[in-house]
């Protein structure tokens, strides 16, 4: 489910602060790209997190009823896919089975290989995912 919060961006000290109403929570980013993503991560978090605990996530408040506090201040819209989120960000583990030579499956018993990691950094390798 997808939705689209408001956000207010303000200019701290160091970082661009961002205030999410709806969820009452801060994040920053070191530029307003970089707190726009943090925004949606944090919101992401705590939506989950929500789900999770049976919680319902709140209804967007319209952009036109947030109000900044000052006239530099930055108020605009982050979406967030939650469905999206939670497959990108899900670290269970999940069981596949695959099938290899019988050969090949006695030298790696043999030399104690962890078939599970050797699958992922595989996968990892051939999908060129770098992180996670």
């Amino acid at each position: 489910m997808k939705k689209a919060y408001p956000i207010i961006l303000s200019q701290g000290e160091k970082f661009i602060v961002a205030y999410v109403p709806d969820f009452e929570i801060n994040t920053q980013g070191t530029d307003i790209a970089d707190a726009i993503e943090m925004a949606r991560d944090a919101i992401g978090v705590v939506g989950i997190d929500m789900e999770d605990d049976g919680e319902s996530l709140p209804e967007p408040t319209a952009v036109s009823a947030v109000k900044a506090d000052s006239a530099a201040d930055i108020v605009t819209l982050v979406d967030v896919d939650f469905g999206e989120y939670r497959r990108k960000n899900d670290m269970r583990a999940v069981k596949k089975n695959c099938t290899i030579p019988s050969w090949l499956n006695f030298e790696a018993e043999k030399a104690g290989v962890n078939f599970s990691a050797i699958l992922t950094a595989a996968l990892k390798s051939e999908l060129k995912i770098q992180s996670r």
